[in-house]
């Protein structure tokens, strides 16, 4: 059987009201620091004071409270998709490419919580 090679990354991704507002309370509050935006995306993500760990803020009219979707790093999303619908696994849509940054797609657990995987495109990692 298929298995998925995890990389030791995590984004944490958040849906908030604004970026820019939760950008600053987490810089003021807890001293991350900016490692994307892109308003056109409508994405933010900040460096936790964690190694592999960063925080992501997707905008979202009116957030729902306890949103929260773990992203994890692969080393090839779409062969981790592929072992993981080996199993079972439901997937909600396709897999998105945002071209030299990232491929994702999300999934679900047996209680229907969201999660991703997600293969870095940027060659820094």
């Amino acid at each position: 059987m298929a298995t998925i090679e995890l990389k030791s990354t995590i984004t944490i991704a958040m849906s908030v009201a604004d970026r820019h507002a939760s950008r600053a309370w987490y810089a003021e509050h807890l001293g991350f620091e900016l490692a994307f935006e892109s308003d056109e995306m409508g994405w933010t993500e900040l460096r936790t004071r964690t190694d592999g760990v960063t925080l992501g803020f997707g905008d979202q009219e009116g957030p729902t409270p306890g949103n929260c979707v773990p992203v994890f790093g692969v080393a090839d999303v779409d062969a981790a998709r592929k072992a993981l619908e080996s199993k079972g696994v439901r997937f909600d849509g396709g897999v998105m490419t945002v071209d030299g940054m990232v491929k994702l797609t999300t999934f679900y657990d047996p209680d229907d919580n969201a999660l991703m995987i997600a293969e870095d495109l940027s060659g820094t990692s």
